[in-house]
């Protein structure tokens, strides 16, 4: 017995030093820079939050308004810490994610990843504490940005309800993201939420948050909700930390979004349509997939263009305290509604500045030269003319898939042939019909530029076919 249980302990301590030194590899590898805390193990995270005095507070608050016992309150910050808090594998990460990631996205998609500026990092301090804010156009905006930056540092992200299925929940923790309950309203939670947020920026993890605080429906940006970047804003009340801090902005687009006509069916339910049943929509999943197991079979499978990711120049949060102190305003002295108000302006800057560095894809010009014209048949010399005028008025952050030396015929025909195969246009005489089934496509992916477009944008809007959501919730 004690033989065995020998060899059982030296296997195990063989199999992480195996472990700890592929681990090691791994980071050496892509040279990337992981947050030391992110490797803390979860229970020890846990047990810090638990003896948080703020958290103490928030429990005697609940248990007296809810008529609640401490030890039921306490009971509940468990459960909210055991499904908030991500346990960070290395291995998993890079070995796995990566590797998955990357064959994923390049069966789907031509991946291109470009800065505003050479090196987006230059100038910042090594202990630096980074919180990257990204327009939300899909569900593989995670695995994509994710993919993008693996070279230079590993993101942890705030993951919505959606994902809290097997094994997506074991797979975004182990990817060391968090998890966070949308217009849940319960304040014991969202002190709870708060204080594991601040602990992590406090520590230097590096995050990923989505403002808008979920997918656009209609392909434009969204307002921005501040909860979460509210609470990561907080740790700068330390003057130590604040010079630290900064936020990046990143921009992502795609020639084609994989769950588009879903969304756009949500848009329609939300403004009165009727949502499609469950059934409906699994024949539809069924189809879609059947579908493209033939063409691969058949081997006429085509990659679904371009997903375009911009990291643009970081915005340090003490410079803007440091401008609001010099209006006499103390950010923090403030009450909490006119803090608030202070931090939804921020954040609406930076949404800006994601804006002007949305990338533009073939398909998203084109749909947008398309929704200039107020017929629905193009002749192509008239389109492809339209297409060279608004690629002409991009700036030239924008534009660099575009590359003016680039003839503007084989850009149109990049995006014709994603746009013939959804069935969105077709090829008649010395142009193209624009069929009735696609012209909501056209809207979505003329939307997610036309900001960007000058004169013309007045032009692109006036045909749009989508409702304009009005923001709800505080996220």
């Amino acid at each position: 017995m004690l033989a065995l249980l020998a060899v059982l302990f030296l296997a195990w301590v063989l199999g992480r030093a195996i472990l700890d030194r592929a681990a090691t590899r791994a980071v050496l590898r892509f040279r990337t820079r992981v947050d030391r805390y992110k490797l803390t193990k979860k229970h020890a995270i846990i047990t810090a939050l638990l003896a948080d005095n703020a958290i103490s507070e928030a429990v005697r608050t609940h248990a007296q308004a809810q008529g609640e016992s401490g030890a039921v309150a306490w009971a509940r910050v468990r459960r909210y810490l055991d499904e908030i808090v991500p346990f960070f594998n290395i291995l998993a990460y890079y070995r796995l994610g990566y590797v998955v990631s990357r064959a994923v996205l390049q069966f789907f998609y031509r991946v291109s990843v470009d800065s505003e500026r050479p090196d987006p990092f230059r100038g910042l301090p090594r202990d630096s504490i980074i919180l990257y804010l990204m327009n939300h156009r899909s569900n593989a905006d995670y695995v994509l940005v994710a993919y993008a930056l693996a070279g230079d540092v590993s993101i942890s992200y705030a993951v919505g309800e959606w994902a809290r299925t097997f094994p997506l929940e074991t797979i975004f923790k182990t990817f060391g993201s968090y998890f966070v309950r949308r217009r849940y309203r319960e304040p014991l939670y969202h002190v709870v939420l708060e204080r594991y947020v601040q602990l992590i920026t406090r520590n230097g993890v590096t995050q990923g948050i989505f403002p808008e605080g979920g997918l656009t429906r209609d392909g434009t940006l969204q307002p921005a909700k501040i909860g979460l970047l509210d609470y990561a804003l907080g740790v700068a009340r330390d003057p130590a930390l604040r010079p630290r801090m900064f936020v990046m902005p990143v921009a992502i687009n795609y020639d084609r979004v994989l769950e588009d006509r879903s969304l756009l069916r949500e848009l329609s339910a939300r403004n009165g349509g009727a949502p499609p049943g469950r059934l409906v929509q699994l024949g539809e999943v069924a189809r879609y997939a059947g579908w493209n197991v033939v063409r691969i079979v058949t081997r006429r499978w085509q990659r679904y263009g371009r997903a375009a990711v911009v990291v643009g120049q970081p915005v340090s949060v003490a410079a803007w305290i440091d401008a609001l102190d010099q209006q006499d305003v103390s950010l923090f002295a403030l009450p909490r509604s006119e803090r608030l108000g202070h931090v939804q302006r921020f954040c609406d800057d930076m949404m800006v500045r994601i804006g002007a560095l949305v990338p533009v894809t073939p398909v998203s010009l084109a749909c947008a030269a398309i929704q200039t014209f107020p017929a629905d048949f193009i002749a192509r010399d008239q389109l492809l003319a339209r297409m060279e005028e608004l690629r002409g008025v991009l700036p030239e952050v924008n534009g660099r898939l575009l590359r003016a030396d680039q003839d503007i015929g084989e850009v149109f025909e990049r995006a014709y042939r994603m746009l013939r195969m959804r069935k969105i246009i077709a090829r008649q005489g010395d142009g193209f019909l624009i069929l009735s089934r696609g012209r909501p496509l056209v809207s979505y992916y003329a939307n997610s530029i036309a900001h960007l477009l000058g004169a013309f944008a007045a032009g692109v809007r006036a045909r749009d076919a989508l409702p304009v959501l009005a923001a709800t919730g505080d996220w």
